[in-house]
């Protein structure tokens, strides 16, 4: 699906759940693209956040196009915070070690970005917080000063064992419960769904979704 056809079909699925046209908002997921095939899949239809989760891409991209709003997606190393300058929004923090080396560097460079707390999908050997920590590291993330927006989500993988219906049904159940507790935490942002699970995320409320391979096929 080209960038047009994903916007329509978030329009419609944003007007089957009961809410607000453009309440669930796209963030083109632009690793491995180089600039020239994100300016004519992606910019070419407007202005929308770009999803980078390689730290050394990031960097090398947002060099050359500073005026881009950027997101970093993926998961976060100490040694990888340096390259964040760029980034207005870090979808996937985990401890509270990494906001505290974020607010370091961004003293720095005289802006932060904020960020979203990864909740823990429940697969074995998969990043996030653990729900029962997530109210302590919340805590512990916003003693540093940064902004803390809402929650980030990614639907677990399921096996050929689990039927399709099954596999929709228990992603549908994470993605609400994650809403769930955003709402309790009064945090607004949800960055929920990717290619594949985007439409169950939109039901579940999901205010940005993750859209990658799709825009550019």
């Amino acid at each position: 699906m080209s960038l047009p056809e994903v916007t329509l079909h978030l329009r419609a699925l944003e007007q089957e759940a009961g809410r607000a046209p453009g309440s669930a908002k796209l963030v083109a997921v632009t690793k491995g693209q180089t600039l020239e095939s994100i300016e004519k899949h992606v910019l070419a239809y407007g202005t929308f956040p770009l999803g980078e989760g390689r730290a050394q891409e990031l960097r090398d991209k947002a060099a050359q196009r500073p005026e881009w709003e950027w997101h970093y997606i993926g998961p976060l190393q100490r040694n990888k915070v340096k390259y964040l300058r760029p980034v207005t929004l870090v979808h996937a923090i985990e401890a509270a070690w990494q906001a505290e080396a974020i607010a370091e560097a961004a003293a720095k460079w005289g802006r932060a970005p904020d960020l979203l707390l990864q909740l823990h999908n429940g697969e074995t050997q998969k990043h996030g917080i653990p729900a029962d920590e997530l109210v302590d590291t919340l805590k512990s993330v916003r003693e540093t000063g940064l902004t803390v927006r809402g929650l980030m989500v990614m639907a677990p993988e399921f096996g050929a064992d689990v039927a399709q219906a099954e596999a929709e049904s228990r992603i549908l159940r994470l993605f609400t419960d994650t809403a769930r507790q955003a709402h309790d935490l009064g945090l607004g942002e949800l960055s929920m769904g990717m290619s594949g699970d985007y439409p169950l995320a939109v039901r579940a409320g999901a205010t940005l979704v993750r859209v990658g391979r799709s825009l550019f096929q």
